[in-house]
């Protein structure tokens, strides 16, 4: 019996059973709830921002994977699925896509279709197709990141120690911190911290909490207010 695959949720699963992986395993190895990936799968969501990452593990393309459009072969590039856009003058449209709570987990919007986000940034088209800019709320990363910041986060830049990356737990919860890398546990994995700037904020630790990094920032917009 042929399948049919009319949906975003349909070409997930398809995808997915294509590898032979249960949502158990990916939810496993992409560091998700298993409980979102269902939820994805049965079409309660049109788009996720985990969207490139299954891609990548399932290995098809990104495109066909939220659009439809194309073929599913990775090798297969039809219009490229991007959160960005062309601007003139060879610059780009980046969204916004969430408020960061700096101080504290707290939840970002997810998931996200290519367009959305609650307002443009423009720059230099230099980053990877998936970069995004969020916006910091809180003081917990003062004096050097303020509220009202904007920082463009680059999924596909691998952090090193002492970048500023965004993360976030399984609950599709995320904060803005410090990378900082204290070792391996004994499975081989790499434990790091987030390390706020401000002192009276405390440190978190992959081996304490499930944290996974969203990408690292490449660019911090400063928010300045003119007094009278």
């Amino acid at each position: 019996m042929a399948t049919i695959i009319r949906t975003f949720g349909d070409r997930l699963k398809w995808a997915r059973k294509e590898k032979k992986l249960t949502q158990s395993v990916v939810a496993e190895r992409l560091t998700m709830s298993q409980s979102l990936l269902s939820e994805l799968e049965n079409d309660k969501y049109e788009a996720s921002i985990w969207t490139p990452h299954l891609a990548r593990l399932y290995d098809v393309n990104a495109s066909w994977l939220a659009s439809g459009q194309g073929y599913p072969d990775a090798k297969s590039y039809g219009a490229p699925f991007e959160n960005a856009s062309q601007a003139t003058g060879g610059m780009r449209r980046y969204p916004v896509l969430s408020h960061i709570q700096a101080g504290r987990l707290t939840e970002i919007e997810a998931p996200y279709a290519p367009e959305d986000g609650f307002a443009v940034e423009y720059g230099d088209n230099d980053a990877s197709r998936w970069a995004f800019f969020l916006e910091i709320k809180g003081d917990s990363m003062t004096p050097d990141f303020k509220d009202g910041d904007r920082v463009r986060i680059d999924p596909e830049v691998i952090p090193r120690p002492g970048d500023y990356v965004a993360a976030r737990n399984t609950k599709e919860e995320a904060t803005f911190k410090k990378y900082r890398v204290r070792g391996t546990d004994p499975n081989g994995n790499e434990i790091f911290e987030l390390v706020p700037l401000n002192p009276d904020y405390p440190i978190m630790r992959s081996d304490e909490m499930q944290l996974r990094v969203i990408g690292t920032m490449t660019e911090h917009r400063r928010k300045y207010r003119r007094t009278r």
